[in-house]
């Protein structure tokens, strides 16, 4: 957890998705890992319904919750007005976008419905909540003291929770898997183009951006089978985003820090 520790040098952190899962155990982590940001901003579609995450407010001042549907223009812009409230002129240091959805489908059951589904909530929103909150990581990049040519969650930063399922060189071969999520691979694939993609746009800026996988964790989503706990897979992953720099810009890692291949 050494990488962690820069966690504290962190004005303000928001995850998305936060009401379960892996996005649960990040603000969780967050809190209680002895490193904890200034601010965590918590986003759920349903905040009254987030009981876990609601008790985790209670016992911690410093975390935030807030509404964002994910997949609505109307609801990321009122979120962004709300956090924009909350961090004032420091700006917004750490965007994590975790919400994601799996519509299972294999090649004889998918349908456009459920492409398109996937696609806008684990590819396009991603997107659309980075660039809705563009003004606030430029403001907090723009406020950095370590100089114009760091990069860091120190300053800002634009982490996508990805998955190697959407890895096209590790869906050949001996490498391959069983996974026949085709809604869920190619969202995640087009994740990664997504990430790219902005982090050519965002580097003028000093704003950090780069996709993650963060295991196979025993979530709702991952399945009981899953080798990872969310303690475990969050832990790891929390020490490699506090351990971020310029070499790791534009990158694709695992949780364990280790590059994958596109």
């Amino acid at each position: 957890m050494k990488g962690a520790a820069n966690l504290k040098k962190c004005g303000s952190v928001l995850v998305t998705g936060a009401n379960r899962g892996l996005g649960l155990q990040l603000v969780d982590s967050l809190a209680n890992g002895g490193f904890s940001p200034g601010k965590i901003i918590a986003t759920t579609r349903d905040p009254a319904s987030a009981l876990k995450l609601q008790e985790l407010a209670e016992r911690h001042c410093n975390i935030h919750i807030t509404s964002l549907d994910v997949v609505s223009h109307e609801s990321i812009q009122k979120c962004v007005e709300e956090v924009g409230q909350l961090v004032q002129e420091e700006g917004l240091n750490c965007l994590i976008n975790n919400a994601a959805i799996n519509v299972e489908a294999n090649f004889h059951t998918v349908t456009p419905e459920t492409m398109i589904k996937n696609y806008h909530t684990n590819a396009v929103a991603p997107l659309m909540i980075t660039q809705a909150f563009l003004p606030l990581l430029k403001n907090a990049a723009s406020r950095s003291e370590c100089g114009t040519m760091t990069m860091g969650i120190h300053r800002a930063a634009v982490i996508n929770v990805s998955s190697r399922l959407g890895s096209i060189e590790l869906n050949w071969g001996e490498k391959a898997n069983g996974f026949k999520w085709y809604p869920y691979r190619i969202s995640k694939c087009a994740l990664n183009m997504v990430s790219r993609c902005m982090a050519r746009e965002l580097e003028p800026d000093g704003i950090l951006c780069l996709a993650v996988h963060p295991g196979w964790v025993r979530t709702d989503m991952g399945g009981p089978q899953a080798p990872l706990s969310p303690e475990e897979s969050v832990s790891s992953l929390l020490s490699v985003i506090g351990g971020l720099s310029k070499k790791d810009h534009g990158s694709f890692l695992n949780y364990k820090g280790e590059p994958l291949p596109w």
